[in-house]
Parts: C-alpha cells; structure tokens; sequence
C-alpha cells in the first residue's frame, strides 16, 4: 500500500483557521483534523471535499498518496 503524505495544516493556517474552527466547519471533532495533519487518518471522499472546500484547496493538494 502507499504512502499517504497530508499538507493540510499549512492551508489551513493559510486560511487563518485553528484545528477547532475547521472541524467545526466539516462537521467533526477536533481530533480528526489532528489525526489528518498528522497523516494518521485517510479521510473519506465526502471528509476530504469538506475539508477542500473550507481551506479553498483542490483535495489532490491537500492529500497525497504515493
């Protein structure tokens, strides 16, 4: 299996948001975005167009698989 790489966290703070703020905004917790930043967590396709959509990046940005 490949390897998952996530770059949120610099979008996300791009967008001047806190961890808290987003997961608010796509509907889960806190620890979920952790988990994402942290490359911890594979986010399903509706997760990942949320979380897209918040931090106005295209998905293939903001996570990679290789």
């Amino acid at each position: 299996m490949g390897e998952f790489t996530c770059c949120l966290k610099q979008y996300r703070q791009r967008k001047g948001l806190t961890q808290e703020q987003l997961a608010a905004l796509v509907g889960v917790r806190r620890e979920t975005i952790i988990r994402l930043e942290s490359g911890r967590y594979n986010p399903s396709l509706k997760l990942a167009v949320s979380v897209s959509r918040a931090v106005g990046a295209p998905i293939e940005l903001l996570f990679l698989f290789d």
